[in-house]
């Protein structure tokens, strides 16, 4: 799904659509899915964790949900992007990239690396 773009960076195909929710999502097993497979071997994170993704220039926290259908960026409705629902590329932010922007977004980090 996610494919090394930069040093700070993977780099995925994703169908976004917006959605009445308050929090991006993707389904719950992709996110796991990817969760450990990118993150997993540096300890940084559960797999209930958010992922961080850039889409377009922002970047936003993305949870699992089983509602969501695979290979789908659930967004909320309020992100204006009129070319919505399109498949887009999306960038992810690797672990340490994404625990510093994690940070700046209130999480909080356990003693043993873990988000809280």
């Amino acid at each position: 799904m996610f494919e090394t773009f930069s040093t700070g960076y993977y780099l995925g195909r994703l169908y976004v659509e917006p959605s009445d929710r308050d929090v991006p999502a993707i389904r719950r097993e992709d996110h796991e899915r990817v969760n450990e497979r990118l993150y997993g071997d540096e300890g940084l994170f559960r797999v209930d964790a958010p992922l961080v993704m850039k889409l377009d220039t922002g970047h936003i926290p993305v949870l699992g949900d089983e509602d969501v259908p695979s290979g789908t960026l659930a967004v909320p409705d309020d992100i204006d992007d009129r070319d919505l629902p399109a498949e887009r590329d999306v960038l992810l932010a690797k672990s340490e990239r994404a625990a510093e922007l994690l940070k700046y977004s209130g999480y909080r980090f356990g003693d043993d690396g873990a988000v809280t």
